[in-house]
């Protein structure tokens, strides 16, 4: 009978220890492979900060986004592959090209500092955007959105065109309805950059007539 008794035991501790050991045990979940709900707006780019992007002088490649950071970088691709120690055949020097009187305008009176100082360079292009903005506010307002000689207007179309030939060489643009042909020394027309950077939102930039790189 104590035998019996022995024999049940441990038969019932033995089956306790098994079931125990099978037991479903909880692992700790790494956050890395976590996907949290989220609102989506966090993957939403480009952003309407300007805090959101990084510095200038870091970026290696035109940026493809559509605002001001994307437009800047574009332009500058075009102009000098982005070097700011770039002088071309004809003078005009740094990422955007500027010529010595566009510096003179926006408050930039040293070249030579001028082509060592990227952030300078950063500075007279955003000043020559809001100054640009103010002379032709009125083209702007009057034509963004309509079709001009086959070209979509649009107001960084129309800036950019201003960077390539002058505020003067796209007030002459309208008034001719986009039959005279504004042509740069290297044969780069009007037209075309009105066309190749037009859809970019630059509302960040405002309309200064007095813009300059102290601002």
């Amino acid at each position: 009978m104590i035998k019996k008794w022995y024999y049940y035991t441990s038969l019932i501790v033995i089956i306790t220890f098994l079931t125990l050991g099978f037991k479903p045990f909880s692992l700790e979940i790494k956050p890395w492979f976590y996907i949290a709900k989220t609102d989506g707006s966090e993957y939403l780019f480009p952003s309407k900060d300007k805090d959101d992007y990084p510095s200038q002088t870091k970026l290696n490649a035109p940026f493809t986004g559509n605002r001001l950071i994307g437009f800047k970088e574009a332009i500058a691709f075009k102009e000098s592959q982005g070097k700011y120690r770039k002088v071309n055949s004809i003078g005009y020097m740094g990422k955007y090209q500027f010529g010595s009187k566009t510096l003179r305008a926006v408050g930039v009176q040293n070249d030579k500092d001028f082509l060592k100082n990227p952030a300078l360079q950063e500075k007279a292009f955003i000043a020559l955007l809001s100054k640009n903005k103010w002379i032709l506010r009125r083209e702007i307002q009057k034509y963004e959105g309509k079709i001009i000689n086959g070209v979509a207007i649009t107001e960084s179309g129309i800036l950019a065109a201003a960077h390539l030939g002058g505020a003067g060489s796209v007030k002459n643009f309208f008034k001719n309805r986009g039959n005279r042909h504004f042509r740069d020394a290297y044969g780069t027309s009007l037209k075309s950059y009105m066309r190749a950077f037009g859809g970019y939102d630059l509302s960040y930039i405002e309309a200064d007539s007095n813009a300059t790189i102290n601002d």
